[in-house]
C-alpha cells in the first residue's frame, strides 16, 4: 500500500514532491500502527500532527483577517473555527483519498464514523506540517489555500460559522422549556493531543456526541450534530 509508487501517486494528486519521502510517510503513519509494527523506521504522525495544527491556524487566521475586513475578532473567531473543525477537515481528508494512504492497525482500519474522522483531521494536520518542514511555509500555505479556503463561503452562506451552542440552546428552550447540558463521556490520547468525546443531553436523553481536540470544540461538533439530529438546521 505504501511503495513507493503510491507515494508518487500521491505526491502527483497533490503536485508536491517531497524531498524527504519519510515525512510523508510518517504523516500516514498512526500510533496504533507502531504497536502492532514496533520494528518500523518511521515514528507516528503526532508530532507531525502539532507543527501541522500551528501552520494551519497561521494560514488560515491570515486569510480570514485579510477576506473579512469588516468582521470583529469574535466573527474570526467563529470563521476559523468552523472552517478547520474536524468534520471540515475529515471532508477534505476524504477528498484528497487519506483513507487509502492511512496506516493503522487492524483494529482501528475496521472502526468508521466519529473516530474515524479524528484520524483523518489528525492525519490531514500531520501532512500540513510534513509540507511546511519540507518544502516551507509557502507551499504549506499554498496547499491549505487550494484545499480549504474555497469552503468559506458556504459556510458563510449558511451560517455554520455562528455558535452552534447557543443555537441549540434557544430553540431547546423555546420547545421544551430545557436548558441542554454536556458531559465528558470519554478521554483519549496523549497530553499533548487529546481527544474528548461529549454527550450533548436534554434532560436525561442524549441527543448526539461531538469528538473534539478541546472539551469545547467536542461540545460544538455535539451541538451541530444535535442541530441536525433535531432538525433544527
Amino acid at each position: 500500500m505504501h511503495s513507493e509508487v503510491s507515494l508518487n501517486e500521491f505526491e502527483k494528486k497533490i503536485s508536491i514532491t517531497f524531498k524527504n519521502k519519510d515525512l510523508l510517510l510518517q504523516a500516514f503513519t498512526h500510533r496504533s500502527y507502531l504497536n502492532e509494527h514496533p520494528e518500523s523506521r518511521i515514528r507516528d504522525n503526532e508530532r507531525l500532527e502539532f507543527l501541522g495544527d500551528a501552520v494551519l491556524e497561521l494560514a488560515t487566521t491570515t486569510f480570514l483577517y485579510d477576506r473579512f475586513t469588516d468582521k470583529a475578532e469574535g466573527e474570526l473567531t467563529g470563521l476559523r473555527a468552523a472552517l478547520v473543525n474536524t468534520r471540515q477537515l475529515a471532508v477534505c481528508a476524504r477528498e484528497l483519498g487519506l483513507n487509502g494512504y492511512l496506516r493503522l492497525s487492524r483494529g482501528e482500519m475496521r472502526d468508521e464514523g466519529r473516530a474515524r474522522d479524528v484520524i483523518l483531521a489528525n492525519a490531514l494536520e500531520a501532512l500540513l506540517g510534513a509540507i511546511y518542514l519540507d518544502q516551507g511555509y509557502g507551499a504549506a500555505r499554498d496547499f491549505i489555500a487550494v484545499e480549504l479556503f474555497g469552503r468559506i463561503d458556504d459556510i458563510v452562506t449558511r451560517g455554520l460559522w455562528l455558535d452552534p451552542k447557543s443555537r441549540f440552546q434557544e430553540r431547546a428552550q423555546e420547545i421544551f422549556g430545557l436548558t441542554p447540558s454536556y458531559r465528558v463521556l470519554r478521554e483519549s490520547g496523549p497530553d499533548h493531543s487529546k481527544q474528548f468525546t461529549v454527550g450533548l443531553f436534554l434532560g436525561e436523553e442524549e441527543v448526539a456526541q461531538g469528538i473534539g481536540s478541546s472539551k469545547q470544540e467536542a461540545e460544538e461538533y455535539a451541538a451541530r450534530e444535535g442541530l441536525i439530529r433535531k432538525s433544527w438546521t
